[in-house]
């Protein structure tokens, strides 16, 4: 299977929505995803794409010298196949192109599956904050990576 990571596009916007609604609880609306896209001068974001079909994507926020991931996504179809680390790496490269010291994050206290991904790639775990998530008040786990 040929994962190709390469820019989100506007066009993409509708398959996207597709995944973010079942990948997230609350989801973003498209009209957040395109204001990310065409007017939030920070925002950088990528899709994986398999036979020409997006099937996850991820985002960043370039701020000074860090990198701020807003999301990552994978199709349930697509799941457990390597295509979230294709993402990461994605992003990660994203970042040393733009002289990027450090990354961070915020992941569900419960989200194993997200926190193991993240560690691989060198996440640590820096601390929580309390009541993050707005729909069941859940903590989230801030994560850093220096690059």
């Amino acid at each position: 299977m040929k994962v190709i990571i390469r820019e989100m596009q506007e066009k993409d916007l509708d398959r996207v929505m597709e995944i973010e609604k079942k990948a997230f609880s609350p989801p973003w609306t498209r009209e957040a995803f395109l204001l990310e896209l065409t007017k939030n001068l920070l925002a950088k974001y990528i899709v994986a794409e398999v036979d020409g079909l997006v099937v996850g994507y991820g985002g960043v926020w370039l701020i000074i010298d860090e990198g701020h991931v807003t999301n990552i996504a994978v199709d349930e179809k697509y799941r457990n196949m390597g295509i979230g680390s294709k993402i990461m790496e994605g992003l990660i490269q994203l970042c040393i192109d733009r002289n990027i010291a450090s990354m961070t994050l915020e992941v569900r206290k419960s989200n194993e599956a997200a926190k193991a991904l993240y560690k691989k790639f060198g996440f640590k775990e820096y601390g929580i904050r309390k009541g993050y998530y707005q729909d069941n008040n859940e903590d989230a786990i801030i994560m850093w990576k220096d690059i």
